[in-house]
């Protein structure tokens, strides 16, 4: 997207364009800082474009690798719906759903058979 408006890839560009590259879940935002005629190494892309994504964006990503996502080994594919559920079942556990962690220490003796 260049200034908020879908564009083929194969658009021109031009210095001083905003290129806008959606990757879920962040939008990066890139400007650029001279037109090139062909293509050019990865030491050379810093003096062409420059990474201009705004905080709120790398705040999202950031929160995103502390989330915790599981990743699957490259190759593997989706996952089978028999994965699937116990993906889901590990991320959630039900046992946890009426779990009260302030419990009494008197409630805990209702559970156990203790002779005193």
């Amino acid at each position: 997207m260049i200034g908020g408006v879908k564009m083929k890839p194969s658009r021109i560009v031009k210095e001083g364009d905003v290129i806008q590259v959606r990757k879920p879940p962040v939008t990066y935002e890139f400007k650029i800082l001279q037109a090139i005629q062909n293509r050019v190494g990865a030491k050379m892309v810093p003096q062409v474009m420059e990474n201009v994504t705004p905080k709120e964006q790398m705040e999202i990503l950031e929160m995103n690798k502390i989330g915790g996502f599981m990743r699957r080994a490259k190759g593997t594919g989706r996952p089978t719906k028999k994965e699937r559920r116990e993906i889901d079942e590990f991320n959630v556990p039900e046992f946890f759903a009426d779990f009260d962690m302030e419990q009494d220490d008197d409630d805990m003796d209702d559970w156990f058979d203790f002779e005193e």
